[in-house]
């Protein structure tokens, strides 16, 4: 079916009292085990690219973003494309014509006053070209300088920056880890449930790797609406490599351990969309 907007899977997920399932893109094996395991549990899923994943690619936006729709388009299920933690603002004007509905502007390394004005002027114009925009406040964990481990997001002040900046979603800091590799992490489901009351537009969850089945149920449960998934993924890939590779006889043929990596990776993603849906699988 064609690409719908991530604005819409988002709001679905939110009227159904459900969460979204939102999965980095590095590769095109990515890509293609995400959608396939949405499609064997009919339910919506995101693709992200970050700025990262840009990087990995020589920076070119185009190659990974066309790739992905492609997948994308060929889904039996709802998918949209995201541009994940956004800092370069030449980058965010790519996403438009690279078939991003939707875009993470990430302006957390900047003082909050900064911050508000980078991202009301990010959110003005994402406004102005179709785009649904998501930042961050509180800085989420797991990355050095501004993001350290233990912050938290206030509500109060959650609620004044999504109403200064205009954005559509926000990341918050409530207790998960970006680029956790053991699923160990606590979610403060107190403050997620003040959050949610105090913020008028969808919560994000980022980190969420390192949080364990019912954590992740808990905080959908709490308030928890667009869930960003990328590590597990990986780990999955990776664990399928090596075992091909660590075997008496490893192939040089890269489809001998790529095509075990991504059926690893549809595993993953199949799992976790269920879990984050609770009780309601078919959520489509």
């Amino acid at each position: 079916m064609p690409l719908v907007t991530t604005g819409e899977i988002v709001k679905g997920a939110q009227a159904a009292g459900t969460g979204v399932g939102a999965f980095n893109v590095i590769t095109l094996e990515h890509a293609e085990a995400i959608v396939a395991a949405a499609e064997r549990v009919g339910l919506p899923v995101i693709l992200q690219v970050s700025e990262n994943a840009v990087k990995f690619h020589l920076g070119r936006l185009r190659p990974i973003a066309m790739a992905a729709a492609e997948v994308a388009a060929a889904a039996g299920v709802p998918v949209s494309l995201h541009l994940d933690h956004v800092e370069d603002d030449d980058l965010l004007r790519q996403a438009v014509d690279a078939g991003f509905s939707s875009a993470m502007y990430d302006a957390s390394k900047l003082s909050y006053r900064d911050n508000v004005a980078a991202t009301r002027a990010a959110a003005r114009w994402a406004h102005d070209h179709g785009l649904w925009l998501e930042a961050e406040l509180g800085e989420v964990g797991g990355k050095d300088g501004a993001h350290a481990p233990g912050v938290r997001t206030d509500p109060v002040e959650a609620a004044a920056y999504v109403e200064a900046t205009g954005v559509d979603a926000l990341a918050v800091a409530v207790g998960s880890s970006h680029a956790m590799t053991t699923r160990t992490a606590s979610l403060d489901l107190d403050l997620i449930s003040r959050l949610r009351d105090a913020v008028p537009v969808p919560l994000v969850l980022h980190g969420s790797s390192g949080v364990p089945d019912p954590e992740l149920r808990a905080g959908v449960r709490h308030g928890m609406v667009k869930v960003n998934i990328g590590t597990a993924l990986n780990v999955a890939f990776s664990a399928a490599v090596r075992e091909v590779l660590g075997g008496p006889q490893p192939p040089v043929d890269p489809r001998k351990y790529l095509r075990p990596a991504r059926a690893a990776m549809t595993e993953s993603v199949a799992h976790l969309l269920t879990v984050l849906t609770g009780e309601h699988p078919a959520h489509a």
